[in-house]
């Protein structure tokens, strides 16, 4: 049996109600999980982007790839492994501000994390860190023996190494 890995799919779109609906309906009915997802307008004008991060066989993706382009609103989807793209998530940590006053191994760790404080007041402050999932957890697991207060972590946001040719296509289309 073919080995699963983890690939990130990118939908380009017009933004129309309901489509992200039937794309997750298309995982939901083969039982796969989407792992994260990021919707924003593209580098094209009122076309937007779909990034989901599955983990799946490569047989798998191609017939999701197949299934996800057969929606009318779909202008073309792609799917890219690890090493084919450049990728990181966003989280924010809110803490206690008593732990910045009192503790010396906050600042440790804000400063070996490469994170920052975007937000101080009295009864708390906000720590925001980009970076891989894997990065993201270490930090979540360090700040957790100091008590966290809330947490967010965004899906995946991805950039092709290799030039995607989504604007040719749409201009020879027109």
């Amino acid at each position: 049996m073919e080995n699963r890995q983890t690939y990130t799919v990118s939908v380009y779109t017009e933004n129309n109600v309901g489509l992200l609906n039937r794309i997750s309906g298309i995982f939901l009915r083969r039982h796969i999980n989407i792992e994260s997802m990021n919707i924003s307008k593209s580098e094209i004008k009122s076309v937007s982007r779909i990034t989901l991060l599955v983990k799946v066989t490569e047989e798998q993706i191609k017939k999701i790839i197949g299934q996800i382009e057969k929606q009318v609103e779909v202008i073309k989807a792609y799917y890219h492994t690890d090493k084919d793209t450049i990728y990181q998530e966003s989280c924010m940590f809110k803490l206690s501000s008593d732990l910045l006053m009192e503790n010396d191994e906050i600042q440790t760790i804000i400063n070996n994390s490469k994170s920052r404080v975007i937000n101080i007041n009295k009864e708390f402050f906000v720590l925001e860190k980009s970076g891989t999932k894997e990065e993201i957890e270490e930090l979540y697991r360090t700040l957790d023996k100091h008590g966290i207060m809330q947490f967010i972590r965004s899906g995946r946001i991805a950039i092709t190494k290799d030039e995607m040719r989504i604007s040719t296509l749409l201009s020879t289309n027109n």
